[in-house]
């Protein structure tokens, strides 16, 4: 039967600074609609959750693509993952320099190789072999990233205090054909070591879709969410018969206090019920279903528009 497609997406949980709201609220705006157009087209929701993640990957309001933290030497390192509800196969990369979209690229490996996860040298190679063109390293480094790496150098600096702003991105969605896809990446801990995985290339903990249950994608202390496997928890909450909110409140609930994590989560069912939920002090989320688009940063709150509305102050460029 046709289902009503649904978008859901985050540019990320943790404290969203005044002078970067707008641009934040802006660009999970701006995914959701051009998911939702993708899927308004018939197109799958593997391509929906792929266009809103490549969206925000552009966008150097978060970190993910171009506007990505820094590692201890100063680089970016990102990582990525995709996922097909219908079959349960996977893509994701590790740890990979130099390209503008790896969301593009873990697509590539679920569709071009019989594996799940490239990492570094081996994601590079596969992405030459691929033809994606090397973007040169400092064209994904933004001013706000360089400032903070050089602030977490100093010696009386707490890089505790800026993990806090982490600007993950990821995208859940729903297609007309009842199929149901997630999408995460991100540029990972600022001044983190180099070579460290956190949740987002990691399958059940990034994120995870079944369309026996519905998709979910994740954002937050990494290290904490891969402790309670966190996307594949909330999915296991659903198939026990929660709503995807009790069921993102529940495993949120649990990552605080077993191990202390704060994070967030978008969920959408197989029904195309939809959450976005979050522990920390705030998280961007924009969701579209019906024509109607809806989306927040604080706690409760929850702006509503028409999606023609939006599309018009969209061009007019909000």
């Amino acid at each position: 039967g046709r289902m009503k497609p649904v978008i859901v997406v985050h540019g990320g949980a943790g404290r969203i600074f005044k002078e970067r709201e707008e641009g934040s609220r802006a660009g999970v705006v701006r995914a959701a609609l051009r998911g939702y157009g993708v899927l308004k087209q018939g197109g799958s929701a593997l391509d929906a959750v792929e266009e809103a993640v490549r969206s925000m990957e552009d966008d150097p309001h978060f970190n993910a693509g171009c506007g990505s933290v820094l590692n201890e030497k100063g680089e970016v390192e990102m990582d990525a993952i995709i996922m097909d509800g219908k079959n349960l196969d996977s893509g994701a990369v590790s740890a990979v320099k130099c390209i503008a979209n790896p969301i593009k690229l873990a697509r590539l490996v679920m569709e071009k190789t019989k594996h799940m996860l490239l990492t570094d040298h081996g994601a590079h190679l596969f992405a030459q072999a691929m033809g994606i063109p090397e973007t040169p390293g400092e064209k994904l480094i933004t001013e706000r990233s360089w400032e903070r790496w050089r602030k977490n150098l100093e010696p009386d600096s707490n890089p505790e205090e800026f993990q806090k702003d982490l600007g993950t991105v990821g995208a859940v969605a729903l297609d007309s054909e009842g199929n149901v896809a997630c999408a995460t990446s991100t540029g990972g801990l600022s001044n983190k070591l180099i070579g460290r995985v956190g949740d987002t290339a990691c399958i059940g903990s990034g994120g995870y879709a079944d369309n026996c249950s519905g998709a979910t994608s994740t954002t937050g202390h990494g290290e904490s969410i891969m402790k309670v496997v966190l996307a594949r928890l909330i999915l296991y909450h659903m198939e026990q018969g929660m709503s995807p909110e009790m069921a993102a409140d529940t495993a949120l609930d649990y990552m605080k206090t077993r191990v202390g994590g704060l994070g967030g989560v978008i969920v959408v069912n197989n029904s195309g019920e939809w959450a976005a939920r979050f522990s920390t002090k705030q998280m961007s989320w924009a969701t579209v279903k019906d024509d109607q688009l809806h989306y927040g940063i604080y706690a409760g709150e929850r702006s509503t528009k028409s999606v023609d509305e939006a599309l018009t102050s969209e061009s007019e460029g909000f």
